[in-house]
């Protein structure tokens, strides 16, 4: 993908939630996405014909995070009321509430089959949740961070966190190995090139930082942004050409993604009660 291609006007603008959009995620396809905020309401959007299809309540508090099966039939959730939700989409029933956590829940994820979902904790910890059981119950417990685990990534056979203890962690759950990369910096997200290689870390003090999966090796930084007090996503493109992340300004960042330039920026939202959609051409 080439700079003239990524995105600089608005395709959509998503209007509905009473309060700040904490969330927002397409399912695989692309063809339709979620958002949880403040109102502590999960809602599911045709963002390219603007329409509002349906609306989830059960949480107590804020909605931090939202992703949804490959299938597009059940929904996993997590925010201020310390438990993780697991929904069915098409009835809005809430098939389980995971209980464990021990403070807010910052980010959750369904493993590839959808048979496991794995949430990120205040209380530093990780915890694994058997879908197909009908214990509440985690069925693993990671709690070596040092602080809040505000972000998780899994691939087939490793989960992948990072924490504002500065580090970025890699759990291999065949072997029970953890691998730890100290970025001396509180970690707020990360997430995965699409070949698998490397993993992206937006830290607090405004840079994302690109690192080599199999060595650790600190590959690259990206700067310009302004991030030190919330947490901002950060992704690469889908031909890893760019990284994209947030900034506090509102503004959204691109960045060549070999010598860090910034090839695009522009502002991206004006309003906490709305989240504007920029889809690639």
């Amino acid at each position: 993908m080439s700079a003239e291609d990524l995105p600089k006007n608005e395709a959509n603008v998503l209007k509905g939630h009473e309060g700040a959009v904490l969330t927002a995620r397409f399912n695989r396809d692309g063809n339709y996405c979620l958002s949880g905020g403040k109102d502590r309401t999960i809602r599911l959007w045709n963002p390219h014909r603007g329409i509002h299809i349906k609306t989830y309540k059960s949480h107590g508090r804020e909605v931090r995070d939202v992703h949804v099966t490959p299938d597009n039939s059940k929904i996993c959730s997590c925010g201020g009321d310390r438990q993780v939700f697991y929904w069915d989409v098409s009835t809005g029933r809430v098939i389980r509430k995971f209980r464990g956590h021990d403070s807010e829940v910052n980010a959750v994820k369904f493993n590839e089959y959808a048979s496991v979902v794995v949430s990120a904790g205040y209380d530093r910890s990780l915890r694994a949740w058997d879908c197909r059981s009908h214990s509440t119950e985690p069925i693993q417990i990671i709690d070596t961070f040092l602080d809040s685990v505000m972000s998780v990534c899994l691939t087939k056979t490793e989960i992948i966190a990072g924490s504002v203890d500065g580090t970025v962690r890699t759990f291999d759950i065949r072997i029970g190995r953890e691998l730890s990369d100290d970025l001396g910096q509180p970690v707020n997200c990360i997430s995965l090139s699409n070949d698998g290689n490397c993993v992206l870390a937006s830290c607090l003090d405004s840079t994302l930082r690109l690192l080599d999966r199999t060595t650790g090796e600190l590959l690259q930084e990206y700067k310009g942004h302004t991030c030190k007090s919330f947490k901002m996503d950060c992704c690469l493109t889908n031909s890893d050409a760019h990284v994209v992340g947030g900034s506090e300004d509102g503004r959204l960042f691109f960045w060549d993604l070999v010598d860090a330039s910034v090839v695009s920026s522009f502002r991206a939202h004006s309003s906490v009660a709305s989240f504007s959609l920029f889809l690639y051409t």
